[in-house]
């Protein structure tokens, strides 16, 4: 179980930290608005709850990455491919 919080916590949080980068840097945590309104937040709040959404994002984009390299790419033995073959 560590070993899949390290494959896959880790490289999400690398990418968390790019994400961040390049969205703050085009987006002024000021300008923001939220359903309307501009909340009274201050800019490192803005910029942690940011950070932690990426994460979030990127871990379940690596979560899925290694589900689908765990599951094995050939049919049982018994069974028959969409061919008939």
């Amino acid at each position: 179980m560590a070993r899949l919080m390290m494959v896959v916590l880790w490289p999400s949080f690398l990418v968390a930290i790019v994400a961040e980068g390049f969205f703050f840097s085009m987006f002024d945590p000021y300008d923001l608005s939220l359903f309307g309104t501009y909340p009274d937040i201050k800019p490192l709040a803005v910029y942690s709850i940011g950070f932690f959404c990426f994460w979030l994002f990127c871990s379940l984009a690596s979560m899925l990455t290694f589900y689908l390299m765990a599951v094995p790419n050939e049919a049982p033995a018994g069974r028959r491919n969409f061919r008939g073959l």
